[in-house]
Order: C-alpha cells, then sequence, then structure tokens
C-alpha cells in the first residue's frame, strides 16, 4: 500500500514537471527574441535534449545565417539530429556545414562527421548498399584531405568495415545467380567479383565456383554452343588449380574438368 502511495505522489510529481517544462519550452518557442531561444538551445543541448535543442536551433538558423553565432548554431543542429539517429539529415546538414565555414576550427570534425553519419546509416550487408557507397566515398575524401587527422584510425576503420561489407554482399550476389543456375550471369558476377576484390578471403572459392558455373553452362547448352563453352570451362579449370594447387575443391573440380575435358573431346571429334 505505502509503495503504490509513493509511486503516484511520484507520478503526479514528474507529471506536473513535465508539464511546467513543456510550458516553458512553449513559452521561449515563441519568444520573438532569438537571443532567447539561442541561449535555451545551447542549454538543452549540453543536457542532451536533443529534440528541444534542435528544434530551436533550427527555428534561429535562418536568422543567425552570417552572424557570429551562426556557425555554433549549424555545427549543434547538425550533432542534434545525429544524436537522434536522423544519420541522412546529419549527413546533410555536416556536410552544409563545411561547406559554409571551411576555415572553421569544426571544419574537419564536420567533414568527418558527414561520411560517419552516412555510414551509420549504412545497413545490414544484404540490403542496398548506396548508403554504404557513398559513405566510402566521403570517407576517403576525408582522408585524403585530412592525412594527419586525429580522426583517421576511426576513418580508416570505416572504410575497411564497409568495404567488408561490399565485400560480402557481391560475394552473396554471386552465389546467388549460381545457385538460382543462372550460370552465364554467375561467370560475369565471379569475374566482376574477382576484379572488384583481388584480396579477398572469397576468391579460391570464387575461382571454383565461376569454372562450375561454366561446366553447368556448356552441359545445358545447344550442341552449337557446346565445344566453345566446355573449351571456356576448361580454361578456367587451369586457371583455378594453378592458382590455388592444393584447393579444398581441387578433387571435385578435378572431376568435373575430366568430364568436361571428354565432352570437348567427343563434340570436336563431330
Amino acid at each position: 500500500m505505502l509503495k503504490r502511495v509513493f509511486f503516484n505522489h511520484f507520478l503526479i510529481a514528474f507529471l506536473l514537471f513535465s508539464l511546467a517544462s513543456c510550458s516553458k519550452f512553449r513559452r521561449i518557442e515563441k519568444s520573438e527574441d532569438w537571443r532567447v531561444k539561442y541561449d535555451a538551445a545551447l542549454n538543452y543541448y549540453e543536457n542532451k535534449d536533443y529534440y528541444r535543442a534542435g528544434a530551436l536551433f533550427e527555428q534561429i538558423l535562418p536568422i543567425v545565417r552570417g552572424l557570429p553565432e551562426g556557425e555554433k548554431v549549424q555545427f549543434y543542429f547538425a550533432y542534434t539530429q545525429y544524436n537522434q539517429d536522423f544519420f541522412l539529415l546529419a549527413a546533410h546538414h555536416f556536410k552544409v556545414f563545411y561547406q559554409t565555414y571551411a576555415r572553421s576550427e569544426f571544419a574537419q570534425e564536420a567533414q568527418y562527421m558527414h561520411a560517419y553519419s552516412l555510414y551509420a546509416n549504412s545497413p545490414a550487408y544484404n540490403l542496398d548498399q548506396t548508403s554504404s557507397i557513398e559513405a566510402v566515398i566521403a570517407m576517403q575524401a576525408f582522408v585524403n584531405r585530412y592525412p594527419t587527422s586525429a580522426f583517421r584510425d576511426k576513418a580508416t576503420a570505416v572504410i575497411d568495415d564497409i568495404q567488408e561489407k561490399l565485400e560480402r554482399k557481391g560475394y552473396e550476389n554471386a552465389r546467388q545467380y549460381y545457385k538460382m543456375e543462372r550460370y552465364k550471369a554467375a561467370v560475369v558476377a565471379f569475374e566482376t567479383f574477382k576484379n572488384d576484390f583481388p584480396d579477398s578471403e572469397f576468391n579460391e572459392e570464387i575461382a571454383f565456383l565461376k569454372f562450375m558455373a561454366q561446366y553447368e553452362l556448356a552441359k545445358k547448352s545447344i550442341t552449337s554452343r557446346q565445344l566453345e563453352r566446355y573449351r571456356e570451362a576448361n580454361e578456367f579449370y587451369l586457371e583455378f588449380i594453378d592458382t590455388y594447387p592444393n584447393s579444398k575443391y581441387a578433387r571435385e573440380a578435378e572431376k568435373k574438368y575430366n568430364d568436361s575435358l571428354e565432352k570437348a573431346t567427343e563434340l570436336a571429334k563431330k
């Protein structure tokens, strides 16, 4: 019973405090003095009330543009968006900042945060990677511009993480063509993957699957195209086995290669 009474008193006190806070914020919002809003926004920001800080900063942005306070308002407003997980909006406003205040002491951080906000918006590897690509381009531009920045290590880690994500996306996409028995598209996708990610840990499997895809393509082709495609499959096998002589896929690949050689020999005789 006492606990319930205490809880009710606490709830009432909390509601009264919330109403008072909202009432105070509404009065500030309606104020015609931008300095009142500016000081209140800084206070809200320091107390991590990013919603109220952002709302007030947004109101006075057009007014303070060109004034000494404009730089801080634009910079902090971008952070209010980032801290509310509005990453694309944050990226936009950080970009506006470093383009507008290129000589600011915060310009370097703003360019980094522009790229990092895009990275924060980057989805899992199996989804569309447009944001990831934009992020890696932006982060590489940052590193190129500020090679000795204090943010360099973090920026490099972001670039590496995105590259791994794009690599995994490319690998899964290529394998999907193979699983769907779209062998011609698979061969192209495997070749593209190898060119895009020459140092990938997946390249051994990719080389094997490229040979397998070409072999299956030859098997399913019309007779007039089979000889050419079996010969291409044989070339892919030799390329694979020369590069990975001790591959775990070698035995399976050799069986298909022997069959491919036999088929090619028979077709050549005809």
